[in-house]
């Protein structure tokens, strides 16, 4: 049962930390004031304030532009991906194999960058300039994909990146039904996970995990079951939610928010009953987070690490050394359960198939993190089947048990071997 944090566990410098964090001062680059961010001549007919949201009509792509025709096509082909490689013509992921366009020319980097120029918004531009990559979300109109027969993919989550000095894009469609856990071939204990009222749930896993789909699956199970108000805060949106017994609201980060703790901020305030949160990229979100998921509300997030006890050192590391005896408390207190997934290609080589470890918030994982004993943290999770923890050990042993997928798929995937074979063994 997850309590509120008492007051002699609060930490003053820590709580004054997080408010310094929160406001919004004149020295915040959100709020506008800071000196380091030049905005572009109001006489460039590119002209966007520095970190401006993007408009509608940047999300919309319009019917003849060329990246329309692209996009069209992606769809016909079936793709579940498009790339866009200065020298080469347009490439398209079909089951899983890249095929060029068949009548496509070779496309050039000012090509490739004048096709997605008017869809940036200022912070699109600056992430381009600074960090060499940006990522958005693109819509066609629903209503002209389902009349000219383009299937259920109508948006798209974008990359558009540097390469040897070129601009590049990589085009995911995004999926407009919602996965369920049993799609996803994710055990029923996982529905669990969102039936208590507060705390927090994170999904760990390496990029391409499929953490996104776990998290649409949960927010999916709350919505089929229950009546209660959500809140999705992504980096950009990648499932779109129909509000059934619930009430779902999505917040794109680039479009309706500057950040994902300025949105954190805001969606305490809307009466929320469950908040996702894309990733927990920094500080301010972690920090914002543990106080949402103390005071009342379930939090959903993911984070890219690899085991449970990565994740616990991953949410404390980000805060100054002197505040993270208070941030294991907080934690400790908190946090609900840690699912750690990553996907295996079946033996038949028909897809690929979810391995989980799955550690539940009991009482001695509590106080093991307040304690920083986290290396004890493995045994817990062997000791809590009761509970329905399972290792990623016992979870890929299961999948070789059944044929699924190969031992050595399997054993490229542990890390305790030791613990694996005595699974396959027995």
């Amino acid at each position: 049962m997850l309590i509120a944090m008492s007051d002699h566990l609060r930490d003053p410098e820590l709580d004054e930390l997080v408010r310094q964090l929160n406001s919004k001062g004149a020295a915040d680059p959100m709020a506008g004031g800071d000196p380091d961010i030049q905005a572009e001549s109001p006489e460039d007919p590119n002209f966007l304030p520095a970190l401006a949201l993007r408009v509608p009509s940047q999300v919309m792509v319009g019917e003849g532009e060329p990246l329309d025709r692209l996009l069209t096509e992606m769809i016909q082909q079936k793709a579940s991906d498009l790339l866009l490689v200065p020298g080469l013509p347009p490439i398209f992921r079909v089951n899983g194999r890249l095929l060029r366009a068949e009548e496509g020319a070779s496309l050039e980097g000012d090509e490739i960058q004048r096709l997605f120029q008017s869809h940036l918004g200022g912070k699109e531009r600056k992430e381009l300039a600074e960090e060499g990559s940006t990522d958005f979300s693109l819509s066609i109109s629903r209503g002209r994909a389902v009349a000219e027969g383009m299937g259920s993919a109508w948006r798209f989550r974008v990359n558009v990146h540097r390469q040897r000095g070129e601009v590049a894009a990589a085009v995911r469609a995004l999926p407009s039904e919602v996965p369920t856990l049993a799609s996803l071939n994710l055990p029923p204990v996982l529905a669990e996970l969102v039936k208590p009222s507060r705390g927090l749930v994170l999904v760990c896993g390496p990029t391409g995990s499929g953490k996104s789909s776990t998290l649409a699956a949960l927010v999916g199970e709350i919505n089929a079951n229950r009546t209660s108000h959500i809140i999705t805060i992504e980096d950009p949106i990648e499932y779109e939610h129909r509000s059934l017994r619930s009430v779902i609201e999505h917040i794109e980060v680039g479009r309706d928010t500057r950040s994902f703790h300025e949105a954190l901020r805001s969606a305490m305030r809307q009466d929320p009953d469950i908040i996702l949160v894309g990733e927990m990229r920094d500080l301010e979100t972690v920090a914002t987070a543990l106080t949402a998921a103390e005071t009342g509300h379930l939090v959903l997030s993911t984070l890219h690490t690899n085991d449970a006890q990565q994740a616990v050192h991953r949410m404390v590391d980000v805060f100054p050394p002197a505040q993270q005896a208070q941030i294991r408390h907080q934690l400790a207190l908190a946090l609900h359960a840690i699912v750690v997934q990553t996907l295996v290609p079946r033996a038949n080589g028909r897809g690929r198939v979810p391995a989980i470890e799955l550690l539940m918030a009991s009482y001695p994982v509590r106080h093991h993190i307040r304690s920083n004993h986290l290396q004890k943290l493995y045994n817990e999770i062997t000791l809590g089947k009761a509970q329905g923890m399972i290792s990623m050990e016992e979870s890929l042993a299961r999948l070789v048990h059944q044929a699924v997928v190969d031992i050595e798929e399997a054993r490229m995937r542990v890390s305790h071997p030791e613990t694996f074979e005595s699974f396959v063994q027995g």
